[in-house]
């Protein structure tokens, strides 16, 4: 069935990045910054003016809404879920998204700032999007289509289905959270309050891709207790905290174990954080892998290379401390193939070719799949996230609206 949709996708995501919602890592607050509600206030107002009664911004930052069913047969309640904030790792204030219409190949020079350029070299899907039209930003920030493409997407899939009651569907419930960036997207989720069966984030990378399987991982925390004394009377005294911190990363694998080194399916261990002074010095490291058995073999290496360092300081001793951060979706997504199945057979309507692949990396439905509702990762067309040059396509973010339709008839027919 061909799909007659007048969209809203465009404009609506030309609004929503202009919005600032970067998290922050450091703030204690949920959501991590207050201003991630200014775009979920807006997202509210849009919802209710679609007819969905029930939508709501709750204290946490989260939203929750329902798309009512309008079929007779009884069908699993979906989820679609996408996360509003931007990534700590470039500035999201004052984004100028750019329209470059009809994209012929050329190199796409952001005006302010023209050392950042755009190259087929350097970003290989663009040759994908011969004649489309390509959204950046200015040069001087992220653009922010990590998600709000995925929220842009949903949201015009959400009018479309509000305003076409001759697509039948089930109920579908519509979940948008904050700092996911940061790790901690779904920790206030209420899964009985969301009452879905499956779920699908809309967070991918290139069109007609469906990602069912991510990294697993584990945060490592090393402690180092050094020993301190006067610099002016110190020999032969000082254990200084910092420079063993420096050791064991110095110390660590040089042409393999790192993410500048592997790819694919290969793990490895990442330093993240050093902070300390001479008594004291904590080390942050994040380890990923798609098995837990690799995930406690890199453990072991990183480990070994510690007390291998420590054993020249007798008077010093470190911990290390793991933290289990979350687990490969597929385990839960094994269980219940249907729930990829039809995205599958979504994005086949849609006019793509389905792509399953595993992500280096997690969403928030590696942790939702272990709370009840497996929940693969569909398309929204992103790319270069978390810098100044990503960019995305109007086509394929139309494309993955599409999906999203396809998605909630298909899971009616088959009910």
């Amino acid at each position: 069935m061909k799909l007659n949709i007048q969209h809203t996708v465009l404009e609506r995501f030309l609004r929503y990045v202009k919005i600032d919602t970067q998290s922050d890592p450091e703030s204690k607050t949920i959501p991590s910054t207050a201003k991630q509600k200014d775009l979920g206030k807006v997202l509210v107002k849009e919802l209710k003016a679609m007819g969905i009664a029930d939508a709501k911004l709750d204290k946490w930052g989260y939203i929750y809404a329902t798309i009512p069913s309008n079929t007779t047969k009884k069908v699993p309640v979906i989820c679609y879920c996408s996360h509003m904030d931007t990534a700590p790792d470039c500035s999201g204030a004052n984004v100028k998204p750019i329209i470059h219409k009809n994209y012929q190949g050329q190199d796409i020079v952001l005006p302010d700032d023209p050392k950042q350029v755009l190259k087929t070299a350097d970003h290989p899907h663009l040759k994908d999007q011969i004649g489309n039209d390509i959204i950046t930003a200015s040069g001087t920030t992220l653009l922010g289509a990590d998600n709000k493409a995925g929220v842009a997407e949903i949201m015009d899939a959400a009018n479309f289905l509000m305003t076409h009651p001759e697509i039948k569907h089930g109920e579908i419930r519509i979940l948008f959270t904050p700092d996911e960036e940061i790790g901690r997207g779904v920790d206030k989720v209420n899964i009985k309050k969301l009452g879905a069966d499956f779920g699908y984030t809309v967070d991918g990378e290139m069109a007609g891709s469906l990602e069912d399987e991510t990294f697993s991982a584990d945060g490592v925390t090393i402690t180092i207790t050094g020993v301190s004394a006067h610099p002016g009377f110190a020999k032969g005294k000082i254990e200084h905290s910092i420079k063993i911190a420096s050791e064991i990363i110095a110390a660590l694998p040089k042409d393999t174990l790192s993410p500048e080194t592997t790819e694919g399916r290969e793990g490895f261990i990442h330093p993240t954080l050093i902070d300390g002074l001479l008594e004291e010095t904590k080390i942050k490291f994040i380890i990923r892998d798609f098995t837990d058995e690799k995930l406690k073999e890199h453990e072991a290496v990183l480990e070994k290379i510690m007390k291998k360092v420590l054993k020249k300081y007798p008077n010093s001793k470190a911990e290390f401390k793991v933290v289990e951060q979350y687990r490969n979706m597929k385990k839960v997504l094994d269980k219940h193939p249907e729930v990829a199945d039809n995205a599958e057979e979504a994005i086949k309507r849609a006019g793509l070719k389905p792509v399953r692949s595993s992500i280096r990396g997690g969403t928030d439905g590696s942790r939702l799949s272990f709370m009840g509702l497996p929940c693969p990762n569909i398309f929204a067309g992103e790319h270069a996230f978390h810098s100044k040059q990503e960019w995305v396509s109007v086509q394929d973010m139309e494309k993955a609206v599409h999906t999203l339709v396809h998605l909630a008839m298909v899971w009616e027919e088959r009910a």
